[in-house]
């Protein structure tokens, strides 16, 4: 397998350094990622500033490359100029943090798998549900049997796994589930504060308002324990309302 690995925490984060150790077992793998950290950028993509592409080392070793640009840059970039041929799949990840639910909207994790999904190649992003987290082996080990997986059973064109792994140990993990995505929302606001010249500034914070009860959504899998793995695509079509809107008569208002 030919893998392009990608996240939006930067290229110097242990997670993706512990994915792309696992990886590099099974395939041939090219890192393409954030110079600096790009959460929450979402698809974001750079058109106004020109993009650079530095090779980085560690240990003296060359590693990957990283751009300065979001995670769908990198992806975008990497397989129309840097990689000679399509991948046979894009990894994303892994993220500090779970991906679930609305967060879908926000990842720059999630954006690097979709732009390869536009793209017409396979991909997936995978998190750890923790900002700070404490095993990411398993989810890099889930991470390699998946890939092996994804490529012998295929997905449809144009749809990404959303993989979000509980931070717990191996031995803890209760199981895998395929799931819906969750309807949970952020509860969340912009706190006040003063700077150091007495001007005021803003910092989001917020806490997930959990609003999901079915145990098939991907929130309520993390929180009992399970891989939650979530088939995800970019038509965003509402279908329910489109069959409403014939409806409209829109004609008329012409």
């Amino acid at each position: 397998m030919k893998i392009l690995v990608s996240n939006d925490d930067g290229i110097g984060s242990v997670g993706i350094n512990l994915l792309v150790e696992e990886l590099r077992k099974v395939g041939d793998v090219v890192v393409i990622a954030p110079a600096t950290e790009q959460s929450a950028a979402g698809h974001s993509i750079t058109m106004k500033n020109p993009l650079r592409v530095k090779e980085h080392f560690v240990d003296n070793k060359f590693f990957g490359y990283a751009i300065n640009g979001t995670p769908a840059d990198c992806v975008k970039i990497g397989i129309k100029n840097i990689l000679e041929e399509k991948p046979d799949l894009v990894i994303s990840g892994i993220n500090n943090g779970s991906n679930a639910a609305i967060n879908v909207i926000y990842s720059g994790t999630v954006s690097a798998a979709r732009e390869a999904a536009i793209m017409d190649v396979p991909a997936m992003a995978i998190s750890v549900d923790s900002h700070t987290p404490k095993h990411y082996e398993y989810a890099a080990k889930l991470a390699k049997k998946l890939a092996k997986f994804i490529c012998e059973k295929k997905l449809r064109t144009g749809t990404l796994l959303n993989v979000n792994v509980p931070d717990l140990p191996e031995e803890e993990i209760a199981g895998i589930s395929v799931t819906r995505q969750g309807e949970t929302r952020w509860d969340d606001f912009y706190e006040e504060r003063i700077d150091p010249y007495g001007e005021k500034y803003y910092w989001l914070t917020g806490k997930m308002d959990y609003q999901d009860i079915e145990n098939d959504r991907d929130v309520i899998a993390l929180k009992n324990g399970y891989v939650s793995i979530t088939p995800v695509h970019f038509d965003l079509t509402d279908f329910t309302m489109l069959e409403t809107m014939k409806n409209w008569e829109l004609d008329s208002i012409k």
